[in-house]
């Protein structure tokens, strides 16, 4: 339902961190456009500079259509594995990949403002990119510790902006009379994740088919609570923690908070799923604002 605002309002619009959720951004824009709010800068961090840096430069619609495209195997495919000791995957093929579909250019010759947040590593600042390349500057904020090469550029190692600063609703550009409207991708339903998780457990443990009953027994239940769950959770609250207080201090007039419990950091196959809830997300968030 689209809704009659009578006219058009203007929108400074703000996109989390969050990997593979980020996709739900492009729901929220969607949705926003269907419902008559124009979009007039952004900035985001992460995830949320990557679809806003493509928004921006006019081709949400075609990076849409290829996420389409995107299985396990493509996935595969884009990740340029390396043998380095900080970090697992260059990050360049993928960056090429999506240049193919939006060409790189100055931030500052954009139609709109934009910005995009990364983190110095030598001294743990924030830096904001406002002019350059879009693709330099996408690539910094992307930069996920441990996972992709960290960007140096001058005398910086910068690494991902969710670290300093996930959703940056202090570095949009705001003009008189914009709404100022954030989208948090940051949260995980970690009660609902598990209560699922235990739910696909007991359903597993209930086939009794000869294939489910071999990979029960080649394939050993992981413990919940292990290394890996504790580094990626602990740093998943923390992201969150630094979110919230955000929103807390900046007090943007709409925040769209989508909190999942079944899609993860690196679930790109999933796009149009995602997207789906991202209107959903936003509908009910617009729905709340108007009244």
């Amino acid at each position: 339902m689209i809704l009659n605002i009578g006219r058009k309002r203007n929108v400074a619009l703000v996109l989390s961190s969050g990997g593979a959720r980020g996709l739900a951004h492009i729901g929220v824009i969607e949705e926003l456009e269907s419902q008559g709010f124009h979009i007039t800068s952004i900035a985001g961090s992460s995830m949320g500079a990557l679809i806003g840096g493509v928004y921006a430069a006019g081709k949400l619609k075609d990076f849409r259509e290829w996420m389409k495209t995107i299985d396990k195997r493509k996935m595969v495919e884009l990740t340029d594995f390396s043998f380095s000791l900080n970090h697992l995957v260059k990050g360049n093929r993928i960056i090429d990949a999506i240049k193919e579909i939006v060409p790189d250019t100055l931030i500052e010759g954009l139609p709109i403002p934009y910005c995009a947040i990364a983190t110095d590593w030598e001294n743990g600042r924030e830096v904001t990119f406002r002019k350059g390349s879009l693709f330099g500057a996408i690539r910094a904020s992307i930069s996920l510790p441990v996972y992709y090469e960290p960007v140096r550029i001058h005398d910086m190692v910068l690494i991902d902006g969710g670290i300093v600063n996930p959703i940056p609703l202090n570095r949009v550009v705001r003009r008189r009379g914009d709404i100022l409207v954030g989208v948090d991708v940051s949260g995980h339903d970690f009660q609902g994740q598990s209560q699922l998780q235990r739910f696909i457990k007991q359903r597993r443990l209930k086939d009794k088919s000869l294939s489910q009953l071999i990979i029960n027994k080649l394939i050993p239940d992981m413990p919940d609570f292990n290394y890996y769950t504790l580094l990626t959770r602990s740093s998943s609250i923390m992201i969150r923690q630094n979110s919230k207080l955000m929103a807390q201090v900046t007090k943007p007039d709409m925040l769209i908070d989508i909190q999942l419990k079944r899609y993860g950091t690196f679930d790109y196959d999933k796009s149009e799923k995602l997207i789906a809830l991202g209107h959903h997300y936003a509908q009910k968030a617009i729905n709340k604002f108007i009244k």
